[in-house]
């Protein structure tokens, strides 16, 4: 066990000692298969709607391109873009993932029992515990079974992807149930450590607002009537004057997501470097304090190109008609609509609120619109210049064929797929590639091309690339120090970014 003491409210601790600044981990782009049964909410749409409303990392026109070439399939036939998903379809996929680099501090193994089957471990921030969205093999879960050779592993609470610190993982589905219920029941003690803006209480505060995801693309959770309840303790530990700011003991007695950084932000002390919740750009001077407006509208607006591309070719709008098919559809010609009639809901702005359980708020439109057009500069505005593939062939993932579905009794929910896979398969295998290197040492970089103009892009997706974020944006002040369970008390040492005077470099945006 390692242990971490906590400092009575404003007590001076000793100074700060700066450590190496992190570098980044990185692995090669690669050709991935994935398999999943058709959601609920996908029933009875058109596929090209679906892909474009679930994912944004690509442009629609990109996605349209894509099934077109034939890369996704239904039932083990091609789909099209008007391919209409039905209850029961299993729907087989195969990506060219570039999977966004993480902090090359390395996982920790804090606690190991073999005999009560589980592990404790260090998360640092920017790896996400399971595979999800662009990321795989930089998952917490791979890593623990690449780099650290567990067979298998059992999560049993999340942290978010920028949140570091502890977590108590199993060893065995038994283990980890028992943990679960642990949690369930709420009978863990948790505790945090957090820095947030401004001079915070010296008095315990406690917030108790319910919480409610409005947006799974974005990840967004507001305050609001309907969400489900949370509660959370706060003490300050100590206030820095030089950055105002202020390091926080946290204890939040529900689970819910982002449940700490919410109901920071709800008090006014927003986490100092969230990208989210911190930021004027997407919640105004006020930063979201109070919680926002929840009164329902209906009014959207189609996204709009930045200003540097309002003259180019717009990839957001869909092309006004399917090409026609070369192989077979995955349903009948009933099943298939007529791409022309409509537009998509992600041209309209109607994606906004498609996957929020309530009805949004004008208020609410505005911030998550904010918060895509942020992530989009972020990425050097790389989905508006999705504009490659229409001076090219049709994808070519390396040979890779998906094989027949099983027999029904024996379908998974999710997955890789079962692919055939010739010898020049571009099937990722973890290597030298994906190790973590050391502060400051050169990552492997992937292939690229260049257009005439300059754009660099990925000669085999033809994805506009763009730089690697700096490594101090990859995590958030927000660290799990301290568990309870009835396996014993488990700490982390307590993170640098909580020592009295610490500073760091802020971007302006």
């Amino acid at each position: 066990m390692v242990t971490a003491a906590l400092a009575p409210a404003d007590e001076q601790e000793p100074a700060f000692t700066p450590s190496a600044r992190p570098g980044l981990r990185k692995i090669a782009p690669y050709w991935y298969p994935y398999t999943t049964m058709a959601k609920g909410r996908w029933f009875n749409r058109e596929i090209l709607e679906v892909v474009s409303t679930e994912f944004r990392d690509r442009s629609v026109e990109y996605y349209r391109y894509a099934l077109d070439s034939g890369v996704t399939t239904i039932n083990g036939r091609i789909a099209k873009p008007g391919t209409i998903i039905r209850n029961g379809d299993r729907l087989e996929n195969i990506v060219h993932r570039h999977e966004p680099p993480v902090t090359s501090t390395p996982v920790r193994i804090l606690h190991e029992d073999p005999e009560r089957e589980f592990i404790v471990i260090d998360k640092p921030g920017s790896i996400p515990v399971h595979a999800t969205g662009r990321y795989f093999y930089l998952s917490l879960v791979e890593i623990l079974q690449n780099d650290f050779g567990y067979t298998k592993v059992y999560t049993v609470n999340r942290l978010d992807r920028l949140t570091s610190g502890l977590m108590v993982i199993g060893l065995s589905s038994k283990r980890a149930h028992t943990l679960a219920e642990e949690f369930m029941a709420g009978t863990i003690k948790k505790e945090y450590i957090a820095r947030c803006t401004g001079e915070f209480p010296t008095e315990e505060i406690t917030v108790d607002q319910p919480l409610l995801t409005v947006d799974r693309q974005m990840g967004l959770n507001i305050v609001h009537p309907e969400g489900k309840p949370a509660k959370t303790i706060f003490n300050r530990l100590h206030y820095d004057a030089n950055t105002n700011t202020s390091v926080l003991h946290c204890q939040p007695l529900t689970g819910r997501s982002h449940q700490i950084r919410v109901h920071l932000q709800y008090l006014g002390h927003p986490i100092a470097n969230d990208p989210v919740y911190s930021e004027k750009k997407i919640w105004g001077e006020n930063l979201g304090k109070g919680g926002i407006d929840t009164t329902p509208t209906d009014e959207r607006s189609a996204p709009v190109p930045p200003p540097q591309f309002k003259s180019a070719p717009n990839p957001e709008v869909s092309s006004s008609a399917p090409e026609p098919a070369s192989e077979p559809v995955a349903s009948s010609s009933t099943d298939t609509a007529d791409a022309a009639k409509k537009l998509l809901p992600r041209e309209t702005g109607h994606d906004i609120g498609m996957g929020s359980p309530v009805p949004l708020s004008a208020e609410a439109v505005g911030v998550i619109t904010r918060l895509r057009n942020m992530k989009d500069e972020d990425e050097d505005w790389s989905r508006w210049r999705d504009v490659v593939f229409k001076a090219k062939g049709r994808l070519h993932p390396k040979g890779m064929r998906i094989k027949p579905p099983p027999p029904q009794n024996r379908r998974v929910r999710g997955g890789p797929s079962r692919t055939d896979t010739p010898s020049d398969a571009g099937v990722y295998t973890p290597s030298a590639t994906s190790t973590p290197a050391e502060p400051g040492t050169p990552a492997p970089e992937p292939d690229l091309a260049q257009t005439a103009d300059g754009l660099l892009f990925c000669p085999e997706c033809y994805l506009p690339l763009h730089p690697d974020p700096p490594p101090e944006k990859l995590y958030i002040f927000l660290h799990a120090l301290r568990y309870t369970t009835s396996l014993g008390v488990f700490e982390t040492s307590m993170p640098e970014w909580a020592g009295v005077g610490w500073e760091w470099e802020r971007r302006e945006r």
